[in-house]
Formats: C-alpha cells, sequence, structure tokens
C-alpha cells in the first residue's frame, strides 16, 4: 500500500486497485474562521488531479470536513465516488450532489468495495459521531487503522477486533485528541506494527520525532511511502 499524507488528518491511500482519500483539508477555511490557526504548510494542487475511488470523512471539523475541499473532488463529472461519513457529516456532504454515493458511516458499519474492506470503529471526541477506520486489503492480508481525531479509550481497541500492521494516529495532545504518550499507548495496547503521526504541524510547530513508540514513521506532506 503507498500512503501520502496530505497534512493534518488528511491521507491518501493507493494499493494500485483503488485509490483512497480520508479528511482532506486543502484551503484556508479555518484561517477564515480563526485567524490564528493559519496553514504552516502549503497546499498541492496537484492532489486535486487525483480521482479518488473512495472518500471517508471522519468528523464534523472543518479540518477533516471541509466542503470547499470537498466539493472541488466531487463536482468533476466522469467517475462517480463512494463516499463514506458518519451521520454528522452525512448530511452535508450529500448536499455537494453529483452521481456518487453517499454512504452512512456510523460506528459498527462495514462496507466491502472490492477488495477493500472498511470498518467505522469509536472514537472519544467533541463531534460524537466521530469515528475511526479499519481499512483491510484483503488481497494483500493487511490491516491500516486511522484514529481520526480521538482521546485514548479502551473501547477503541475492542472494535478493532485484533491487531493492526499500521496505525494511524493524531498526536497533538489538544482540541480533544490524544498526545504522544497516549497515542503510543493505544498503539501498543492494539498491537499495531508500525505508528504513523499526523495531526500535527498544520497549525502548530509541534514535531512527533521523538515520539515513543515501536515501527515510528513520520511522514513528510506529500511525500509518497509504501507501508
Amino acid at each position: 500500500m503507498k500512503f501520502t499524507w496530505l497534512g493534518q488528518g488528511g491521507m491518501l491511500f493507493d494499493n494500485g486497485r483503488a485509490k483512497i482519500i480520508i479528511d482532506p483539508y486543502l484551503s484556508d477555511s479555518v484561517e477564515k474562521i480563526n485567524p490564528k490557526s493559519f496553514r504552516r504548510t502549503r497546499i498541492d494542487e496537484s492532489i486535486f488531479d487525483v480521482r479518488p475511488d473512495i472518500m471517508i470523512f471522519t468528523h464534523d471539523h472543518l479540518d477533516h470536513f471541509d466542503p470547499e475541499t470537498a466539493e472541488r473532488f466531487l463536482s468533476r463529472e466522469g467517475k462517480a465516488v463512494t463516499v463514506f461519513s458518519p451521520s454528522s457529516v452525512w448530511g452535508r456532504v450529500r448536499k455537494l450532489g453529483g452521481e456518487h454515493n453517499y454512504v452512512q458511516f456510523n460506528r459498527g458499519t462495514e462496507w466491502t468495495e472490492g477488495d477493500i474492506r472498511l470498518l467505522a470503529v469509536y472514537a472519544e471526541h467533541s463531534d460524537p459521531y466521530a469515528i475511526g477506520v479499519v481499512i483491510e486489503d484483503l488481497a494483500e492480508g493487511r490491516r491500516y487503522y486511522v484514529a481520526g481525531d480521538t482521546l485514548y479509550n479502551r473501547r477503541i481497541a475492542d472494535e478493532l477486533g485484533g491487531a493492526v500492521d499500521v496505525a494511524f494516529m493524531p498526536v497533538n495532545g489538544v482540541g480533544n485528541n490524544m498526545n504522544m504518550t497516549d497515542a503510543a499507548r493505544l498503539a501498543e495496547k492494539i498491537g499495531a506494527k508500525k505508528v504513523v503521526p499526523v495531526h500535527f504541524g498544520m497549525f502548530d510547530e509541534l514535531r512527533p520525532h521523538g515520539m515513543q513508540v515501536r515501527g515510528l514513521t513520520v511522514p513528510t506532506v506529500y511525500e509518497q511511502i509504501e507501508i
């Protein structure tokens, strides 16, 4: 699986058969509301050339579901996208229209798309509908856990239903997110073989290179890596 970090909680997965985009924030929408929350990372316009097969929005916060960004992906003609989101987002994102399949993706819901299986799991966040997502590549037999925005909660490990190969976790420790210590604890609890910290560096100067966890892989924005 190839992975590209889009900044904040934004991600692009590509297994050669399907492209999955999660929580892209590629605008200045947050700064328009709160000038202190300006981007520390540039916007790479080439990301909008990607034609995703699947889009996932984990919760209704502007740096995760940004209508301005979402519309640029979903207003294009020529390819229908399967769009997954919990109830807090679903009613809003489906108003963007098009021939897309807008799936209400609440905790406990599973969906199989080709050789990709998705599972929505619990997230402890200020949006009560917030989800994390397990992406299972059935062809490769690998499981990826995208935490979304969440605090440490024992319920998460129960809902994952087993170890994961790679965990993508918020580490900024504010806004009802885990800090690096608790993210490492959760990674150990769920048996993650590799941990990719995210949700840093967009509105802050945090750097997680000293995080004490097995298999730490610190991503660089817009740089594709093999995971």
